[in-house]
């Protein structure tokens, strides 16, 4: 997915993401860092304070392939 055209509104917060994926922020933060596939966030500078962002569509993405995925093994 090309992030280069998203919208402030298409941007989600780490904790607007985290809550998506009925995750806390740290939960949010182990699933970054033990599955690759999960989008990468983006800082909004180069601080280490800096706020994190995420595309919105590819959280939603990211879950809906996760549930095929769970529907496929299923059958």
């Amino acid at each position: 997915m090309n992030t280069s055209n998203a919208t402030a509104g298409e941007l989600w917060t780490k904790s607007e993401a985290a809550s998506f994926m009925r995750r806390t922020s740290s939960g949010l933060d182990k699933l970054c860092a033990r599955d690759p596939n999960f989008p990468k966030p983006m800082k909004d500078g180069n601080d280490r304070r800096s706020r994190v962002y995420f595309v919105r569509a590819e959280v939603e993405a990211y879950l809906a392939e996760k549930l095929a995925n769970r529907e496929g093994a299923a059958a």
